[in-house]
């Protein structure tokens, strides 16, 4: 299995859960209490999610993360 990059947003939710979000997948996220737990999760979910979707091809290319205060 050649080996692919992929970015990901960690965001804590009000429980104290982490969760990832994979930019380049949509759809693909998960949660755990730890970094640790949750960077292994989320390759668990990535190696599924292409598993699932062998033919899947991003159109989308990380460029920047914003903040943006209103």
């Amino acid at each position: 299995m050649s080996h692919k990059t992929f970015n990901i947003i960690v965001e804590q939710g009000f429980d104290g859960y982490l969760i990832s979000s994979v930019i380049e997948l949509p759809g693909c996220h998960t949660q755990a209490k730890s970094h640790d737990d949750l960077f292994a999760r989320t390759k668990e979910a990535i190696e599924l999610y292409l598993e699932e979707n062998k033919k899947f091809k991003s159109e989308h290319r990380f460029v920047s993360l914003q903040q943006i205060s209103v």
